[in-house]
């Protein structure tokens, strides 16, 4: 198989829902993101051979998000374009399917990443609702409009929350955070140690604040300024006194979760240029890595969080690749029970035996080796570009080490779903 080399990545701001990039789509959220590529690696868009783009929450006004993205951004109209969704590792999805469209002899160059705007997930109409208004549209009478008009009841008016469903598994009936507390429980992860986890995410994530920047594009707004220039998650002053005052959301009497020790709900995305090692070389252009390898597990939807120790495991079993042997290690904190859980269940002989049938222990891997620059808890989780989000951090983590060598990021999904890529300085 060829190689899929990663030449750079740019990302927007991650702002908390409802803030800074509110009122930024999906597309020109993704738009900035390409344009702002295609500017610093100059690549000439009518070399790339395909978009391919991660997003969860799809806009209705948007069909195929990515072709719109592409099309806003400059690339012409006869490159084709692909919107991939795996819940969380939407924007991971990307480049796995960029990975396989190119061995399957469909392109070389690719514009990959995701976009996600969960400030703009729409609220919706029950389904009797919708019928009453479609009744009332049929109305060609001003008798028939009144009887359809008086048909209607305040209930009708009350929205259902696309986010709140996206965001509950409708096998295990439970929503993430839910999920969340069901691990926190199973693997005794009492709340002082996420509340301290996610500490840790603060500080890490301010102390690297001008590594950090240098991953990010500014978003510019034509009717307004100034552009937004920075992430607005990591809290400089985050203490554990104040984490310990929130109250639980998912589970108000017992719970441990809450919107401190859980990642934010946010906007942003995430665009990375990607080829073939060999049309890299043709164009003169200096890869900052490459894909080693990139698996997806199963696992129960009521414990998703799991998911990163199951596609660790295969990731392992399939094509050598041991954790012990990562440098730099990504894991996307979705909840910080559910990542320390990821962590304990790696080094359990139980566990190990039991769901991923290896005689052995995976691996130790202690908290302070994760997420070095901070993670979701303060960065934020745009949930279909996180996972392209995961990939540039850790490459840049790789150049920033002289000695560092092999990355590893992995993902929880929602829906019982785990995800794991291993990347490679070059």
């Amino acid at each position: 198989m060829k190689n899929l080399v990663i030449i750079d990545g740019v990302r927007t701001p991650f702002t908390k829902i409802n803030t800074a990039l509110g009122n930024c789509s999906a597309v020109d959220l993704g738009r900035s993101a390409v344009n702002a590529l295609i500017a610093k690696t100059g690549i000439d868009p009518v070399i790339v051979d395909e978009t391919i783009f991660g997003c969860v929450c799809q806009p209705a006004d948007a069909a195929n998000i990515a072709r719109i993205i592409a099309l806003r951004a400059g690339i012409p109209d006869s490159q084709p374009a692909l919107t991939v969704h795996r819940n969380c590792a939407s924007g991971l999805e990307a480049l796995a399917t960029a990975h396989a469209r190119m061995n399957t002899g469909n392109g070389e160059v690719f514009v990959v990443g995701g976009t996600e705007s969960m400030s703009q997930a729409p609220l919706l109409f029950k389904q009797n609702t919708a019928a009453k208004f479609t009744t009332l549209n049929r109305a060609r009478t001003t008798g028939k409009k009144i009887a359809a008009a008086a048909a209607f009841r305040p209930a009708d008016f009350l929205p259902l929350v696309a986010l709140k469903l996206g965001l509950t598994d409708p096998v295990a009936n439970l929503n993430m955070g839910e999920t969340a507390e069901l691990l926190a429980r199973e693997w005794k992860i009492t709340r002082d140690a996420q509340d301290a986890f996610a500490l840790r995410s603060h500080e890490k994530a301010h102390a690297a604040h001008d590594l950090i920047a240098d991953e990010i594009t500014p978003v510019y707004f034509p009717d307004r300024v100034p552009p937004v220039l920075a992430d607005n998650g990591p809290r400089e002053k985050q203490s554990l006194e104040a984490l310990a005052r929130l109250k639980p959301v998912f589970q108000k009497k017992y719970g441990t979760i809450t919107a401190g020790n859980a990642s934010q709900i946010t906007d942003g995305a995430v665009a990375l240029l990607v080829t073939s090692e060999e049309r890299a070389h043709a164009l003169g252009l200096e890869p900052l890595g490459r894909l080693l390898a990139c698996r997806s597990a199963g696992c129960d939807p009521a414990r998703m969080g799991l998911g990163p120790a199951h596609a660790i495991a295969k990731s392992l079993e399939l094509d050598g690749l041991h954790p012990d042997s990562a440098d730099i290690i990504e894991i996307n904190e979705a909840f910080a029970a559910q990542t320390l859980a990821v962590l304990k269940a790696l080094r359990s002989k139980a566990f190990a035996r039991q769901s991923l049938h290896h005689h052995q222990p995976i691996c130790e891997i202690p908290a302070e080796n994760i997420n070095r620059q901070g993670g979701a808890i303060a960065l934020g989780h745009p949930v279909g570009a996180t996972g392209a989000r995961l990939v540039l951090t850790a490459l840049r983590q790789l150049h920033q080490n002289p000695f560092a060598r092999r990355a590893l990021v992995s993902l929880c999904i929602g829906g019982g779903q785990g995800a794991a890529a291993w990347i490679e300085k070059t």
